[in-house]
């Protein structure tokens, strides 16, 4: 494929911005079309960065009808994915959806059937793969320094009260859902990729809880704690809190036979000599901010799939697995049981 691929940004937010960067760095791709409720919101997206062939759309059938366009990116509010991925994927484009990618299990499993109809190629905005720190532990793991894995945890500690931008929407729960499911799905989504992404949840327990008095007004819990059992018994937990009065943080911790990884710190057997932690020099995943985030390098991923025809990790097919725990989580926690998986 020698073409340039034209590029549709749906959404004007903040992360829409990540994703026309990415696009505009990558040598096979343009910015060609920008979506938003409101015309001009569009155009001033497109002078802001300076997009010379993008136009401005305010109807998505529209946008679709567009020749030029083979590509999608939906960074619109949680709640649009579902209906937006679908029509993307039913008009042939390929299309990169923002996480979550449904806020329920009727949304999750209809967009799945519709990309896996449409045979377009997909991939859903994990882009904490890309992270240098995750590619670091990828190596570290494939090395063996770990062992065995027993126990992977992972936290989305994120206070996102009143004076955040996206607060006022994010605390609902028809646009935010569960704290799992606007953020800790990262999370959820880090335990699957170090455990291994062949390797099958098959049981899931959650508490959740707001501080007294619910003083951010959340209309569901902001904290979470979810336990995950793997089907050969390795274990999973994370922990998500969006009342979190601290700089945000993205703790991981995995323990092998041979070793255990803490952030950047290590300690193995497999150096015998070793009498403390070794601190590793990387970027790590310490900011909420999406400008921190590797965006290229997913969108770079996305294209290349594209080129080749092949399916990415981070499909929405793999995604769902990420997104069945999150729901069976919210399950767990109104019926205060464990919930088996695959959902029915």
């Amino acid at each position: 494929m020698s073409e340039l691929l034209g590029a549709a940004i749906l959404g004007t937010g903040d992360v829409s911005g990540e994703y026309i960067k990415a696009f505009h760095r990558n040598p096979h791709t343009e910015v060609r079309a920008i979506l938003s409720r409101e015309a001009a919101r569009a155009e001033a997206k497109a002078r802001e960065y300076g997009l010379e062939h993008c136009r401005a759309y305010t109807d998505l059938d529209e946008l679709l009808r567009a020749d030029d366009i083979h590509v999608a990116a939906v960074c619109t509010p949680h709640h649009l994915h579902v209906e937006q991925g679908v029509a993307c994927a039913q008009a042939g484009k390929h299309v990169i959806v923002e996480k979550p990618v449904a806020l329920d299990l009727e949304g999750l499993r209809k967009l799945d059937a519709a990309i896996r109809q449409a045979g377009v190629r997909s991939v859903v905005g994990f882009v904490l793969r890309w992270n240098p720190l995750f590619e670091t532990i990828r190596a570290i793991l494939a090395e063996g320094l770990l062992g065995d894995l027993y126990y992977a945890e992972v936290d989305y500690l994120h206070g996102i009260t009143k004076d955040y931008r996206l607060y006022p929407w994010l605390r609902q729960r028809a646009f935010g859902g569960t704290a799992l499911l606007t953020a800790g799905c990262h999370a959820v989504d880090a335990v699957r990729w170090f455990l291994g992404l062949g390797r099958q949840a098959r049981e899931v327990f959650c508490y959740a809880n707001a501080s007294r008095g619910n003083p951010l007004d959340y209309e569901y819990e902001p904290n979470s704690v979810a336990l995950i059992q793997f089907e050969d018994g390795v274990m999973g937990k994370v922990a998500t809190s969006l009342e979190y009065m601290a700089p945000y943080t993205f703790p991981i911790t995995l323990m092998g036979n041979r070793g255990v990884l803490r952030d950047n710190r290590l300690f193995t057997k497999n150096w015998p000599g070793q009498t403390g932690w070794a601190v590793i020099p990387t970027e790590l995943p310490d900011s909420g901010a999406v400008t921190h985030h590797p965006f290229t390098q997913l969108v770079a991923h996305f294209v290349d799939c594209v080129r080749s025809g092949t399916e990415s990790h981070a499909s929405v097919a793999d995604t769902v697995k990420t997104h069945e725990i999150c729901l069976a989580a919210e399950l767990s926690k109104q019926e205060g049981r464990p919930v088996r998986l695959p959902l029915p």
